[in-house]
């Protein structure tokens, strides 16, 4: 795990939703985050801006100028922080065993038929990448 998510604190719910419209957009200003959170609540430019200079803080978010506007982006892509937080969930709260983590979330969430199609497809490309490099 680099540095730098090590030292990343966790997001607040309010900075996750604000997270998933960055991940999205690529990037985006403090009044497009305002315009997007208002399609389903009230919510105040300050409140956004805050919490845009707060996830920027905690390393989760630069900025770049344009004009009179901060334009912010992710520090690094989404399925990159996915990977890492499910590594560290494997290591710290499963005993190092991908396996305990998969036995918890078919006992705990289940799958759905189009999910468990695809997982299915994603461990028959493992294994075949795994074939073809064994064979190398």
């Amino acid at each position: 795990m680099d540095s730098q998510q090590s030292n990343r604190t966790d997001l607040s719910p309010a900075q996750n939703e604000i997270m998933e419209i960055v991940w999205e957009r690529g990037e985006v200003s403090a009044s497009e985050v305002m315009q997007i959170l208002a399609q389903t609540r009230t919510v105040a430019r300050n409140t956004v801006r805050t919490l845009l200079e707060r996830m920027e803080l905690k390393g989760w978010l630069t900025h770049r100028e344009a004009g009179r506007t901060y334009l912010y982006a992710a520090t690094q892509p989404r399925r990159q922080t996915i990977g890492q937080k499910v590594q560290e969930i494997v290591e710290t709260i499963c005993g190092g065993s991908a396996e305990t983590l998969v036995n918890a979330l078919l006992d705990y969430r289940g799958l759905n038929a189009d999910e468990l199609k695809r997982i299915r497809q994603l461990l028959d490309e493992a294994q075949a990448t795994k074939t073809k490099k064994g064979k190398s």
